[in-house]
């Protein structure tokens, strides 16, 4: 305590140090708190990748890990399954994920529409699909399309059309897979574009209309240029779900038949848990991860310019 010349006692100085300790803690605080997100990703995530990588350079034999150093990527270019499983994913991503798209975009375009009465439940069917579990709605179609008993058939039998082998013979089975991908997906798909949808302008469509556009016309210069951060979005997305496609030809088909369905992560499951070659199944995954950047990459730059 101080007294002054005038009799007053001044206020206690601060503690010496207490300023400087303050300042620290305010500088270590956002550390402690991203401390434990970092740890647990850390753990689950970089942990898990790095020695996923350190596996894939080894070989289990008689229950013992080898080093073999990159024999198993080398192995990854001679081996005609691993192929057939990258064509089959190839065509399943050239083929049903364009489809899906362009019937998510004109579900969105309808689902935005002021001449369609009950938006709100259409918009919450068409998303249902999405929260139907994976191998739930796996079964669901392998029953639908089961070719003695399944209700298609059936339908098509009404129609005076054949059975058609949807799961058991090669092309047919791809074409169930695509159904089941796109009646899954579309909805999902389609409420992201019209949330973006909703935030185009609605004196772009006014301008274009004085200017004489018709719906096609309106629909190509403003629609979609404004729907195009989300296409991109969709499309990358897409990509990514395509290439890791997993659920549905498992509980569907098993990869068959004749391997017609194999999918690079159901040959990734089956060397890892089947064959329990832990090794070749790290390296397809690191395969798969370089694919999925590479397209990312050509993605972007497609798309992402523009955007």
């Amino acid at each position: 305590m101080t007294v002054t010349p005038t009799g007053r006692t001044a206020p206690a100085a601060p503690f010496p140090g207490a300023a400087p300790r303050r300042a620290r803690r305010r500088r270590v605080a956002p550390y402690l708190f991203v401390l434990p997100a970092l740890l647990l990703f850390s753990a689950f995530k970089i942990y898990p990748i790095g020695r996923s990588f350190v596996i894939s350079l080894h070989q289990t034999v008689g229950g013992t890990e080898r080093f073999v150093g990159a024999d198993n990527y080398t192995r990854l270019l001679h081996d005609p399954l691993f192929w057939t499983a990258l064509k089959n994913t190839a065509v399943i991503l050239a083929v049903q994920v364009p489809v899906m798209l362009a019937l998510a975009t004109g579900l969105a375009v309808a689902l935005n529409s002021g001449l369609l009465r009950g938006r709100t439940v259409f918009r919450l069917g068409f998303f249902l699909p999405m929260v139907t579990g994976l191998v739930a709605y796996g079964i669901m179609f392998s029953v639908l399309l089961n070719r003695d008993y399944g209700l298609v058939n059936w339908l098509l039998d009404l129609v005076g059309a054949g059975p058609v082998p949807w799961l058991t013979d090669p092309l047919w089975a791809k074409v169930s897979l695509g159904l089941a991908l796109t009646w899954h997906y579309t909805g999902y798909n389609a409420v992201l574009l019209l949330a973006r949808l909703q935030s185009v302008p609605a004196e772009l469509y006014d301008a274009a209309a004085v200017d004489g556009a018709g719906a096609w016309a309106s629909f190509r210069h403003v629609t979609l240029p404004g729907l195009r951060p989300a296409l991109l979005l969709t499309t990358v997305l897409s990509t990514i779900g395509t290439l890791q496609i997993f659920d549905e030809p498992f509980v569907l088909t098993g990869g068959g038949p004749d391997n017609a369905t194999l999918t690079i992560g159901v040959y990734l499951y089956q060397n890892a848990f089947k064959y329990f070659d832990f090794g070749y199944a790290s390296a397809i995954a690191y395969a798969l991860a370089v694919l999925i950047g590479i397209l990312g990459v050509i993605q972007f730059r497609l798309l992402g310019e523009k955007t």
